[in-house]
């Protein structure tokens, strides 16, 4: 079966003819005068006995007569003024609500503006992608160097407060305009981390959001020579980015093996997934199936056939979601090639979008599954070589107005004792108290770096930790995923 646009995950789809009708048909019915909801109360006294004789059977209205009938008693008898337009949106909006999925939702004038800048190459905001989850907003990943990556926020995390507002009942395109702002302006995010005790505030920095999508990068491995080509995104230019730096890395590089790293990549278009894909497997296969209502599943098959003759792996993590489950999942089971880090996110489902009046609807249309038909959403694509982080890439970093000191205990001193951990200071214990050798590896810590020696993290020491923290992660010796995921290709 062949992709069209009108399936492409997560691209905005303008139907006017479907939009607009279904708009000027549902005005139609139900902006009537308010006369209609005078001739409905005529009929109901005209007809009260008869009901009274049958045993009280209600008036067969339709589903629309009593949507109108309802918004004209609110419109002319609330206590306060609400207009038409508010009703109706309002109406729209539990409608949809009503689903229960976090993917769906209408979207007013305003949010539909906000959520159709986010599919541009560029913005100013924090570098996460968000959805609903469980009635939370929710974290899916924070994006590689971005203030949310740097600031330490994970998948799974729950957004629950910006800058001390409550997002409970919000919209994600609600909170994501809490969330964006101008570049240079803090924001505060309360954050509610699975496994931890209390929630917690993390202050973000807004920036600018990158425009590029695909990086390269070359490793040596045993005198091999290893490309590296990390997917944040799937935009519209991100399959030619793709192209043009494995071209790079097969021609001028020579490459003899090639690991494709999509860990904390949300997601986005599924055509730019399909054009990669195009690369390396072959179109004889399905590279995903999709199922909608009361259907059976369909295979979905590339346009051309593509193959390397060198090794590849793929890196994946709980922040792979969506179009990156799709890649994982594909080079999984038609490539038979390694995937290799965590369990993926779980986001299968596919949504179209189409104008609704002035707003916006984006609807649940299609689940999709895996080539082999297996299901995605909740579920994930498991690696076929699972490997963890060290503790100290997942830890965000010390937001405390005073300093640590000896006898403190809380979540602030865990964040100091997985670092001290981790760069190899050997605090004795990573559970939130501050004890005797929690103060002599800090002591350690000060006097390998000339700071002062006071066993207190003051702001030097904390600055200093961090970078280090920072180096660390940056280090390819220590993201343990990529280095196995560069190992598997020449076993």
């Amino acid at each position: 079966m062949e992709l069209t646009k009108k399936w492409l995950v997560m691209i905005v789809v303008v139907s006017l003819l479907v939009g607009g009708g279904v708009t000027a048909a549902t005005l139609e019915l139900i902006d009537q005068p308010s006369e209609q909801a005078d001739r409905a109360n005529d009929q109901d006294e005209q007809e009260s006995s008869t009901d009274s004789e049958q045993g009280g059977e209600n008036e067969d209205f339709s589903d629309l007569d009593v949507l109108s009938y309802t918004m004209n008693v609110i419109e002319d008898e609330y206590v306060q003024e609400i207009s038409r337009d508010e009703l109706i949106e309002g109406a729209l909006e539990g409608i949809v609500n009503k689903l229960g999925d976090p993917y769906s939702e209408y979207m007013d004038a305003e949010t539909m503006e906000e959520f159709q800048s986010q599919i541009e190459s560029t913005f100013e905001g924090i570098g996460a992608e968000v959805t609903k989850r469980d009635n939370y907003i929710t974290i899916i990943s924070p994006i590689k160097d971005t203030p949310a990556e740097r600031e330490g926020l994970r998948p799974n995390d729950r957004v629950i407060e910006v800058d001390g507002e409550s997002l409970e009942g919000m919209s994600v395109y609600e909170a994501v305009s809490l969330i964006r702002g101008e570049k240079g302006t803090d924001v505060t995010l309360t954050i509610d981390r699975p496994g931890e005790e209390e929630p917690f505030d993390v202050v973000i920095t807004r920036d600018t959001i990158p425009v590029t999508t695909v990086y390269s990068e070359v490793e040596e491995v045993d005198g091999q020579s290893v490309g590296i080509l990390e997917i944040r995104s799937f935009s519209e230019k991100t399959s030619q980015e793709f192209e043009e730096e494995l071209t790079k890395l097969e021609e001028e590089e020579n490459i003899d093996g090639l690991v494709i790293d999509v860990r904390g990549n949300p997601g986005g278009l599924l055509n730019s997934v399909q054009e990669i894909l195009e690369n390396f497997l072959p179109q004889d296969e399905p590279f995903m199936q999709v199922s909608v209502r009361d259907g059976d599943p369909q295979p979905y098959h590339l346009n051309q056939s593509g193959g390397k003759d060198y090794p590849i792996s793929v890196l994946t993590n709980e922040g792979s979601a969506s179009a990156s489950e799709i890649l994982a999942a594909a080079m999984k089971k038609v490539g038979q090639y390694e995937v290799v880090g965590q369990t993926t996110f779980g986001k299968g489902t596919v949504q179209q979008t189409m104008e609704v009046g002035e707003g916006l609807l984006k609807l649940t249309v299609m689940n999709w599954l895996d080539p082999e038909g297996e299901k995605i959403n909740e579920v994930g694509v498991e690696p076929t070589i699972e490997v963890e982080q060290p503790e100290y890439f997942y830890i965000s970093l010390i937001q405390s107005e005073e300093p640590l000191e000896y006898d403190m205990n809380g979540q602030e001193v865990v964040k100091l004792q997985v670092m001290l951990e981790g760069l190899g200071y050997e605090p004795g214990r990573t559970d939130g108290y501050f004890d005797e050798q929690t103060q002599r590896a800090v002591e350690n810590f000060q006097q390998q770096n000339d700071l002062n020696v006071s066993g207190a993290v003051d702001e030097s020491t904390e600055e200093t930790l961090e970078q280090q923290i920072l180096d660390a992660v940056d280090n390819v010796e220590n993201d343990l995923q990529l280095q196995k995921a560069m190992e598997v290709l020449f076993d």
